[in-house]
C-alpha cells in the first residue's frame, strides 16, 4: 500500500491478512500512511499533500549551524549517476524476491499473474484527473512493457479502482493512502471477505480479480502515484524492497511513477516462459532465457547473491516512523537503523533511508544533528545510480535550512541542483516546494524580478501536487516564515 505522506509519500498496495507494519509493511498491499514529522516551520514540505501548517517554534540554534557550502557553487553541479538496468545476475535475484514474498516477509508459495488480457476501469467518486492518468499508465505499459492492459470492458481478467471518501477508507484501514486487494470486486466485497483466504494473496493459483482502493479525495498526484503503485502490484510484484533505488516497489515511498526498472519487472513477469503456478525453482530455471532477451546487454545469469534486508532493520525503521510512539521514542528508532545500516555496511538506499529518517526526526529539536544525519543521507544518494529523486528530496531540506539560516544564496544553489531530478521524477509537490524557496531565497537577495519568475513556476506544480488553493498557500506560508527566520538572523 501507499504510506500518506512519506519522505516523499505515500504507499501502495497488496493486501495481507497480517496486520500493518507501518511506514510501508503494506497491510493490504498498498501505499501507507506515512509518519515521518516536518521540519519547525516547514518540512513536511514535500513529504505529504496539504500537511497541516505547523506553529513556528524557534530557529535560533540553527544560526550556528554551518552549512559545508562555504563555497556555493562547489560541487553543486554535480548529478547523481544516472539508472541504467542491473546486470541480469542482479535483476534475477531482484525479480525473484520482489515476486516470491510480501511485504510482511511471509512467501509465496507460487508464482502468480493474470493469464490473458487484462481490463481496468474506474468505479466510485471517481475524481476529475483519474481517467486521464489510468490513460497515460495504461499506454505505458503496453508500450514499456508490453503488458496486455485496456481500459475497455470484456476481459475476464479485472482490475477496479474504486475511488471513495478517505475518512471511509482509513476507518477500515487506518495505515494506508491506497492499496489493493485480490479477488474483491468492490468495497463492500471486500469488508465482507477481508478476513478471509479469498483476500489472501499467498492463497492465489492465479490472479482473475483485483480492486484498488483509492480516497476520491486525494490530490492529483496522490492519485497519479497510487494508480501507479496499486496497479503495478496487482499486475506483477507484491513485495518492497528497502534496498532497490529506482523503483516504485521500495518502501521510502520516495519514486511515485513507473521507472524503467520497474517496467522491465513488468515484462519479465509476463514472459511466455512463465506462467501462474510455478516454483520458485522453476521460475528460477526460466529466468536466464527471459532476460537474455528482454535485457540483452545485461549478461548471463550467474551465482545469485543473496542480500537480505535484517528484520531488525524493518522494526526499526518502522518504529521511526511509527504514529503511536512518543518523538524520543522515534528518534531511538531511527538511531537504531543508522546502526544497523552500518554495522551491515551498506553503503546503499537503506542506509541513506536511514539517515534521512533522523534528520526528518530531529529537525525540530535537534538541527544540528538533522543537519549531519541529511549530509550523510545525500553523499550516499549522490553515489547511487538512480538515486536522482531522492537526493532531490535531500536537497530540498538543506535548502530550508539554509533559507532559515539567511544563506540565501546556498539555498538557490541546492535548489538549482534538485530541480531536475524532481522534473524527471514527475513530483510536482517537491518541483512546487523548490520553486517556493527560490522564490524566497531571490526575494531575500533583492533580486525581485527572478522572485516573481519563480513563483510563477511555482504555481505551474502547486496545484497539482498539493490539491488546493488553500493547502498551497499553507505550503507557501511556511517556506515565507523560513526566509523571515533567515532574516533575523542577518
Amino acid at each position: 500500500m501507499r504510506d500518506t505522506c512519506l519522505p516523499p509519500y505515500a504507499v501502495s498496495a497488496a493486501t495481507e491478512t497480517a496486520g500493518p507494519l507501518h511506514l510501508l509493511s503494506r497491510m493490504p498491499r498498498g501505499r501507507l500512511l506515512s509518519r515521518l514529522p516536518g521540519f519547525a516551520l516547514v518540512l513536511t514540505l514535500a513529504a505529504c499533500a496539504a500537511p497541516p501548517v505547523e506553529s513556528p517554534t524557534t530557529r535560533a540554534s540553527s544560526a550556528a549551524i554551518d552549512l559545508p557550502l562555504n563555497d556555493p557553487t562547489a560541487g553543486i553541479t554535480a548529478s547523481v549517476p544516472r539508472a541504467g538496468l542491473p546486470g541480469n545476475t542482479q535483476l534475477a535475484q531482484d525479480f525473484l524476491e520482489l515476486s516470491f514474498a510480501l511485504e510482511s516477509g511471509r512467501a509465496l508459495p507460487r508464482f502468480t499473474r493474470f493469464e490473458g488480457p487484462v481490463s481496468i476501469s474506474l468505479s466510485g467518486r471517481v475524481p476529475p484527473t483519474a481517467p486521464q492518468e489510468l490513460a497515460r499508465l495504461v499506454s505505458r505499459l503496453q508500450r514499456e512493457a508490453g503488458l496486455a492492459v485496456t481500459t475497455q470492458p470484456g476481459n475476464a481478467n479485472h482490475i477496479n479502482v474504486e475511488f471513495l471518501p478517505k475518512r471511509e477508507m482509513q476507518a477500515q484501514v487506518p495505515n494506508a493512502a491506497c492499496f489493493v486487494v485480490p479477488n474483491v470486486t468492490d468495497w463492500a466485497d471486500y469488508r465482507k471477505s477481508r478476513r478471509s483466504t479469498r483476500a489472501d494473496w499467498a492463497a492465489l493459483t492465479t490472479r482473475q480479480t483485483a480492486t484498488v482502493f483509492v480516497p476520491a479525495d486525494s490530490t492529483p498526484q496522490e492519485v497519479r502515484d497510487c494508480l501507479h503503485e496499486e496497479i503495478s502490484q496487482a499486475l506483477g510484484p507484491l513485495n518492497d524492497l528497502y534496498r532497490l533505488p529506482d523503483t516504485v516497489w521500495n518502501d521510502d515511498n520516495f519514486h511515485t511513477v513507473l521507472t524503467r526498472f520497474d517496467m522491465t519487472i513488468l515484462r519479465a513477469t509476463y514472459a511466455p516462459e512463465l506462467h501462474s503456478g510455478m516454483s520458485q525453482p522453476e521460475v528460477m530455471a526460466a529466468l536466464p532465457r527471459v532476460l537474455a532477451r528482454i535485457n540483452p546487454a545485461g549478461g548471463a545469469v550467474g551465482h545469485l547473491r543473496e542480500d537480505p534486508t535484517p528484520h531488525a532493520y524493518v522494526t526499526a525503521v518502522e518504529g521511526a516512523l511509527g504514529a503511536r510512539s512518543n518523538a524520543g521514542r522515534r528518534q531511538a528508532s531511527a538511531k537504531e537503523a543508522v546502526q544497523i545500516a552500518a554495522g551491515q555496511g551498506w553503503t546503499d538506499t537503506r542506509a541513506g533511508f536511514a539517515w534521512f529518517a533522523l534528520g526528518r526526526l530531529s529537525m525540530k529539536d535537534n538541527p544540528s544533528t538533522a543537519l549531519r544525519a541529511f549530509l550523510n543521507a545525500g553523499a550516499i544518494y549522490r553515489a547511487t545510480p538512480g538515486a536522482g529523486i531522492q537526493a532531490a528530496h535531500v536537497d530540498m531540506q538543506l535548502a530550508a535550512f539554509a533559507l532559515g539560516s539567511g544563506r540565501a544564496q546556498d539555498a538557490i544553489a541546492l535548489v538549482n541542483r534538485s530541480l531536475s531530478a524532481a522534473l524527471e521524477g514527475e513530483n510536482a509537490a517537491l518541483m512546487a516546494t523548490l520553486y517556493m524557496i527560490r522564490a524566497e531565497s531571490y526575494e531575500a537577495l533583492g533580486q525581485a524580478a527572478l522572485a516573481r519568475q519563480a513563483r510563477l513556476d511555482s504555481a505551474n506544480w502547486a496545484r497539482y501536487g498539493f490539491g488546493s488553493d488553500a493547502a498551497v498557500r499553507a505550503r507557501a506560508a511556511e517556506v515565507a516564515a523560513l526566509a523571515q527566520a533567515g532574516a533575523r538572523l542577518n
